[in-house]
């Protein structure tokens, strides 16, 4: 708990089994009250681990639904447990659980109810291995994003975030893709609605074990962001009436 606050910090994982410990080992139980992971049909024994590391809610999907559909499972039980700080973590040990006290105080505190762990600030993202090409096209398309989405942001493509449970019941993100581009449309999501969204310098690294999409897969999720980027862009000077921007309250 932070001051009543019931922190829940949620994995989506896929073939995570080499490093689930490691990242699960880290997560601050002092603070955090409930850990949920989500198995995206995995080839290896990723749910098996997590039983036996003793996390209590381990789902498991039947057939692989993709990113954005592990983490709409993900928000929906975390909502159901009655998470008021929900933290996405990735369990392929890219990110440090170290953080989570950080992004809980923010949003415990009231300061900001989104926060993301920007792996840009700080120059984060070079010294954790992020290949170059992506390193571009992450500057590229936030560059765009800040233009069009009428936001500043360091970054749009990290995926440790932070979210109060108010956002969650508030943005349409059941609406939204199943895909890597789930994440871009839940932050413009957040921004349309009026949320405001912190930031904290995030380390990363890059090594075997870890998630990575490759190219062609970077160039369709690219493509995405743009299309989410102009969709907003076209919503909030009212040409465009679209589904995913209907608050849920």
């Amino acid at each position: 708990m932070y001051k009543g606050k019931k922190v829940v910090v949620v994995l989506p994982a896929y073939n995570a089994a080499k490093t689930l410990e490691k990242t699960y080992r880290e997560i601050p139980f002092d603070l955090v009250d409930d850990v949920i992971l989500c198995d995206d049909h995995s080839r290896d024994n990723t749910a098996d681990l997590a039983r036996h590391l003793g996390i209590r809610h381990v789902l498991v999907h039947e057939k692989n639904k993709g990113y954005g559909g592990n983490q709409k499972t993900l928000y929906n039980k975390a909502l159901e447990i009655g998470g008021d700080i929900v933290i996405m973590l990735h369990p392929d040990y890219q990110y440090t659980p170290k953080l989570i006290p950080a992004m809980v105080n923010i949003i415990g505190e009231e300061l900001y109810p989104v926060v993301l762990g920007s792996r840009i600030l700080g120059m984060g993202a070079r010294k954790g291995g992020m290949p170059r090409y992506k390193y571009i096209a992450n500057r590229f398309l936030t560059f765009t994003q800040n233009t069009l989405i009428h936001y500043k942001l360091s970054e749009y493509h990290t995926g440790y975030r932070a979210f109060s449970r108010t956002v969650l019941e508030t943005i349409n993100f059941n609406q939204n893709s199943d895909d890597f581009v789930f994440d871009n449309e839940m932050l413009s999501q957040i921004v349309y609605a009026g949320f405001d969204i912190g930031e904290v310098t995030c380390p990363t690294k890059y090594f075997g074990e870890a998630s990575s999409i490759n190219f062609r897969r970077s160039m369709k999720y690219g493509l995405g962001v743009l299309r989410v980027s102009a969709g907003h862009f076209f919503q909030r000077l009212g040409i465009l009436q679209l589904e995913m921007y209907r608050r849920i309250k």
